[in-house]
């Protein structure tokens, strides 16, 4: 599949029939590696050249705004993927695959009337790809918002022992809490646990002797349990703190660490739900962008082509997709296609007034053209 389309009008000297059949001969023989389409333009309603004109200024940004959230949802899509480890589907419009909708286009009268003003339809348009994009915006953030807290659980889980969540390295039998008795636990840097173990006795009154106890060690630190008389509890860790061991907070509770658990399951089975029905939406929405796009194109290049070459509108549209060596060939075809027919019309862009082009590459070139990439 190419990724990069030009969408081309020349201007029919006489016949739209016989100028296909030159450019597709030119094409075959001298670029034969670049393929080539009829790009199907509708009879649009033309309006006023006044109309015309003040919809020109709009065109090329309305074409950057869509062609950007067609970008944003297909990264969105590969992004998803990524994370589960599986690869992008072929993106389709209605399972039509969207380098075959490109180049078979076929403007759908139900959904864009062509008696419609261009710039309704050009308005039209645009307010359904920004509802979609903020609709992407929303879905998003509440999938992002559910990661987060699935990150900062598993941040608990596998960060040092300085912040992570300690439920799940204590058992039982580690703690001892009666009407005088608490057990602390001291996190001690891997290089203080000598220190620890010749100094934890002495850090206030009323510690329990050989109370203390390793239960777990990772790259930075150590994590002990220590055994001393509730009331000193404070004092302890006031020193402790002062020799550099940090005393973590922590209560034993079964009850804690099932709802932990159960919390972690449901944001894990949440994130899920919700990351399949953003893949799904954004497949359908990839879709319904770009037959839109496509259809913002055929109105751009008919609007293009009108105040190219003037009235009544007479050109043949096309689409190619030249590989990047047969490119300098493809626009000298072009171009002497429409030379030709084109010493009515065109003129410098300084005799139109600044009407002869829409931007983007069309400055360049006797006649209209400007590029679709898909990625």
């Amino acid at each position: 599949m190419a990724t990069r389309y030009w969408v081309v009008s020349l201007p029919v000297p006489t016949s739209a029939s016989s100028l296909w059949s030159r450019l597709q001969e030119s094409i075959s023989k001298h670029s034969f590696d670049t393929p080539l389409y009829r790009f199907n333009t509708p009879d649009l309603r033309v309006g006023t050249l006044d109309s015309l004109l003040s919809l020109s200024d709009d065109l090329l940004k309305s074409n950057s705004f869509v062609e950007g959230v067609t970008h944003k949802i297909r990264r969105q899509i590969e992004e998803l993927e990524r994370g589960s480890g599986g690869e992008s589907n072929a993106l389709t419009v209605d399972g039509v695959p969207v380098d075959s909708y490109l180049t078979r286009f076929v403007w759908d009268e139900a959904k864009y009337p062509t008696m419609s003003p261009l710039r309704e339809i050009v308005d039209g348009i645009h307010v359904q790809v920004a509802k979609i994009e903020d609709d992407l915006k929303v879905r998003v953030a509440e999938y992002n918002n559910v990661r987060s807290q699935l990150n900062a659980i598993n941040r608990k889980q596998t960060g040092s022992l300085a912040v992570r969540d300690l439920s799940n390295l204590v058992k039982p039998e580690d703690i001892i809490t009666s009407e005088h008795l608490v057990t602390l636990l001291a996190v001690v840097p891997k290089y203080s646990q000598k220190d620890w173990l010749s100094t934890y006795e002495t850090l206030a009154t009323y510690v329990v002797p050989r109370s203390s106890k390793k239960l777990h060690e990772d790259n930075e630190y150590a994590l002990y349990t220590v055994t001393i008389f509730g009331r000193v509890a404070d004092n302890f860790k006031t020193s402790a703190r002062e020799r550099g061991f940090q005393i973590r907070d922590f209560e034993y509770s079964p009850e804690t660490q099932e709802s932990r658990k159960q919390e972690l399951e449901k944001l894990m089975l949440d994130q899920d739900t919700i990351r399949t029905s953003l893949l799904q939406w954004c497949y359908t929405s990839y879709g319904e962008v770009f037959s839109s796009w496509m259809h913002f194109c055929a109105v751009r290049v008919f609007a293009e082509s009108i105040l190219r070459y003037g009235l009544p509108p007479s050109f043949l549209s096309v689409v190619l997709a030249p590989s990047v060596k047969s490119e300098k060939k493809a626009r000298s075809i072009l171009e002497g296609l429409s030379d030709s027919a084109n010493s009515t019309y065109w003129k410098s862009e300084d005799e139109l007034g600044g009407m002869g082009s829409l931007g983007g590459d069309a400055d360049s070139h006797p006649y209209v053209s400007f590029t679709i990439n898909l990625v």
